[in-house]
């Protein structure tokens, strides 16, 4: 049993030892995260995109698969035959001297026959089009796995700022809360001074407790939101996060974003996608085009073999032979079958065009709309923010008047609502103003 020292001292190693893997764990759990951070994460760490990069490598092997088959195939092979009953003929039904009975017979008892084989494909269209069709094929996965980064920044951003918008409401309402706080306190000391009434007292309270509890369901809503964000990034919904955008930056920086830019189809990568998946069912098509064209292949084979137990001898011989030559292969009727598998890759050509014309219809139609949500979104985001300076003003002024003694807290409590009101609604069309940035953003492919 070892010494208690010598155990603490090998604790103490172990622990000094993974303290550097620990570290970044736990600063990567407390450390804020901005909208780039959680985007940089799902793509390092989504399901989706580990799929699309197993995709990717599987394109790879394709390619490897189907330039392998043309190339030179070597294979060996060994071959034993014991003949149990070996077929014969009577020695004198072929006029052969010989004992009643006695056969003569074709073959040994024993056969070994090692062998190495050499093929190689000279020519093959269907090998030519399928080399073609599988590189196709990685640049269409290729393409598919630009379109789910794209698609998980776009998936991210949308979570992010819901929870961005319940973030900017509860930090404005802890700072009301406070403000409602400390005017209760004040008040609760001119009740007992005698300048005031119980009534403003109870008031204000009522009015603090109102939005404590409001404060309390914002916070649950922002864990709501936070754990769809986390799942929207990839990450496990246990590990905490804490959010370090605000609007502010968010709106700085899309605020480049011309609702008057042109827009083309190109830039959608999932346009792309689909243009590279009719360039497959082209290739299809083209396999079963010409089903007549011929396949050559070139052979060789060398087979070293021995055969033994010739009549009442059991000595081996030795019997080597070699092979070389040409197969040639045209199919020249197949029952329609070529020209059916031909029919069906053309009609999925040209169901790929029609979702072609769809998709594009239906990518101005994104893009009209979201120029259009976003200079509503301009437009309210003015006015909300008009109706908060006023909304201020007169909740500043009937607070200087509460204090002197001249208005009520009735009057009081109506402004601070009204403002509280006015600071929501902008906050929500700063937010809808940002929403709207992102989606002409996402329409226009940027």
């Amino acid at each position: 049993m070892p010494k208690p020292h010598l155990s603490l001292s090998l604790s103490l190693g172990i622990l000094f030892a993974i303290l550097p893997v620990l570290s970044p764990l736990w600063s990567q759990e407390s450390a804020p995260l901005r909208l780039t951070d959680c985007i940089q994460y799902a793509l390092d760490h989504h399901p989706e995109i580990k799929i699309a990069r197993l995709q990717l490598a599987d394109a790879e092997g394709q390619i490897r698969e189907n330039t392998a088959t043309g190339l030179p195939q070597i294979s060996v092979g060994l071959n034993y035959q014991y003949f149990i009953q070996r077929p014969g003929i009577p020695a004198r039904a072929i006029g052969l001297p010989a004992p009643d009975g006695q056969k003569i017979f074709f073959n040994a008892v024993h056969s070994l026959a090692p062998s190495v084989s050499l093929n190689q494909l000279l020519f093959s269209e269907s090998y030519l089009t399928a080399l073609k069709a599988a590189r196709t094929y990685r640049q269409y996965v290729q393409l598919q796995l630009a379109a789910v980064q794209k698609t998980l920044r776009e998936q991210v951003t949308e979570a992010y700022l819901p929870a961005l918008l319940v973030e900017e409401n509860l930090r404005i309402l802890e700072q009301n809360t406070a403000n409602v706080e400390q005017l209760l306190r004040e008040t609760e000391a001119t009740v007992k001074a005698g300048f005031a009434e119980q009534l403003d007292a109870d008031r204000l309270r009522l009015s603090l407790l109102t939005l404590r509890a409001e404060r309390d369901n914002l916070r649950r809503q922002r864990d709501i939101l936070l754990d769809a964000l986390k799942m929207a990034m990839g990450m496990p919904v246990t590990q905490p996060i804490a959010l370090s955008d605000n609007l502010d930056q968010l709106m700085s920086e899309y605020a480049d974003v011309d609702p008057a830019a042109p827009f083309s189809v190109e830039h959608r990568p999932e346009y792309a996608v689909l243009l590279k998946g009719r360039e497959l069912n082209a290739l299809q098509a083209d396999l079963f085009r010409r089903p007549w064209m011929p396949t050559l292949v070139g052979f060789a084979q060398y087979q070293p073999g021995w055969q033994g137990g010739f009549g009442n001898e059991s000595k081996w011989f030795f019997i080597p032979s070699a092979i070389a030559g040409i197969s040639l292969s045209i199919n020249l009727w197949d029952s329609g079958l070529s020209r059916a598998r031909y029919d069906r890759a053309r009609i999925a050509y040209q169901t790929v065009e029609v979702q072609r014309e769809r998709l594009e219809q239906a990518m101005l139609l994104e893009v009209e709309t979201a120029r259009r949500q976003m200079i509503s979104a301009s437009e309210r985001m003015q006015n909300q923010q008009q109706n908060l300076e006023l909304a201020r003003r007169i909740y500043e002024t009937t607070q200087a008047k509460y204090k002197a003694g001249v208005g009520s807290s009735f009057e009081l409590i109506g402004a601070e609502q009204q403002m509280y009101t006015a600071q929501q609604a902008l906050i929500q069309a700063r937010f809808d103003w940002l929403r709207a940035r992102v989606a002409l953003k996402k329409a226009l492919g940027k």
